[in-house]
């Protein structure tokens, strides 16, 4: 067999596909060698010439992602979001097939992957053909990965059909394959486009509440109703308390600009009070620290509630504008109350005095400030079921008009 060369040109490659020939084609990571999918035989000749283990399946090259829904079922919208942003590009998604895709590609199982590549002339060629490839790395199993037409034809002269000679391919290393048909999502292998960046793809589509106001206003309740439909609750006081027991690095910095307020690796929390609480430039310092590191854990959570298939979420911060935390928010929402409903609440809660109630409700941001910084504002005067009823009303009118 003579293998034709098309130099920087999809040339007749379609043609070679359709009758069921082989074609080495270049991506943006390595070069593959194609078949058309739907064609058994043609299939069969990849798995052949390469020396491929029967049992490992072969994942789809497609044009665009409106391929998800011409050969896999229940696509999840995380699927979508990574396609849009990411192909053409080094992402492998593997979902549930459709019936009619041959088993030999799935190497018997009920999954495929799908990917679409960054690069113009295997584009023009799947356009072209109007099928999808089946394109695993064009090398023999075990082999080093072709990133050049020479290395293929070192391969794999003579023995099929054709090579796109496409030049160089930059990336050099195989897509990133992430495991979609059911969550959590799971990277299946590690490639050319970090786990990192696909983790913080999908926490920005999550439709995150922040949930602001005073101490004894009565967010607890709002939250709960939130927790109800689902959402991951991140209480940022909390998280702080977290970091300060388990955070060497907070520990560390805190130490580093507030001598004497950590001792023998602990904090003192009354020497760290000493020092920043009757200084607005030291506690100023102060909330730049821990505010960073918030912010590191908070993303964490969030990257990794998404990779489990999470949707919606809720940030509980009083601080949230003066943080910065409002920025990954699609919605706020204030909750308020008047002084006496807080002072007993906080009373109640806490088990403290009314005098040291007032004192705690003296030292926080007026109403007005989360009033006229959030979207939405929600009264606690009422009754908690009255509360907890306005706040199902807010939060389906939030997620079906946002």
């Amino acid at each position: 067999m003579e293998t034709k060369i098309f130099k920087n040109t999809a040339g007749g490659a379609a043609e070679i596909i359709k009758r069921g020939g082989l074609v080495a084609v270049p991506t943006e990571t390595v070069y593959g060698l194609a078949a058309n999918a739907l064609d058994q035989a043609a299939v069969s000749g990849i798995y052949e010439v390469k020396g491929r283990p029967a049992i490992k399946p072969l994942s789809l090259m497609v044009p665009d992602p409106a391929a998800m829904d011409e050969y896999c079922i229940g696509v999840p919208a995380q699927a979508r979001t990574l396609a849009a942003k990411y192909w053409p590009g080094p992402l492998t998604i593997v979902m549930k097939a459709k019936p009619g895709i041959p088993s030999i590609v799935l190497a018997g199982g009920s999954t495929v992957g799908l990917r679409c590549p960054d690069h113009p002339l295997t584009l023009a060629l799947l356009r072209g053909c109007h099928v999808p490839l089946a394109a695993p790395s064009a090398n023999p199993s075990g082999a080093e990965s072709a990133r050049d037409a020479s290395k293929v034809l070192e391969y794999f002269d003579g023995k099929i059909d054709a090579v796109i000679d496409g030049g160089h391919c930059g990336l050099g290393r195989e897509s990133t394959i992430i495991d979609m048909c059911a969550a959590p999502y799971r990277i299946l292998r590690q490639g050319a486009l970090p786990a990192d960046d696909i983790a913080d793809t999908l926490a920005d589509t999550l439709k995150i509440v922040g949930i602001t106001g005073g101490t004894g206003c009565g967010k607890t309740t709002a939250l709960n109703e939130l927790q109800e439909m689902g959402a991951l609750i991140l209480d940022c006081d909390a998280i702080y308390h977290e970091l300060l027991e388990n955070s060497r690095e907070l520990i560390a910095e805190i130490d580093k600009f507030f001598p004497g307020a950590v001792q023998d690796g602990v904090l003192d929390r009354k020497a760290l009070g000493a020092l920043v609480f009757t200084d607005e430039e030291a506690l100023r310092d102060l909330n730049i620290i821990t505010h960073k590191y918030v912010h590191i854990e908070v993303r964490r959570r969030l990257r990794e509630f998404a990779m489990a298939g999470g949707a919606i979420a809720a940030i509980d911060a009083i601080e949230l504008f003066s943080s910065g935390l409002n920025k990954r928010c699609f919605k706020t929402l204030a909750v308020l109350s008047d002084r006496e409903h807080r002072v007993q609440r906080i009373m109640s809660r806490d088990n403290i005095t009314r005098e040291y109630a007032l004192m705690r409700i003296n030292a926080q941001r007026p109403p007005e400030y989360y009033e006229s910084r959030c979207d939405f504002t929600l009264y606690n005067n009422a009754d908690r079921e009255q509360f907890r009823n306005d706040c199902r009303q807010l939060f389906k009118e939030m997620f079906n008009n946002g």
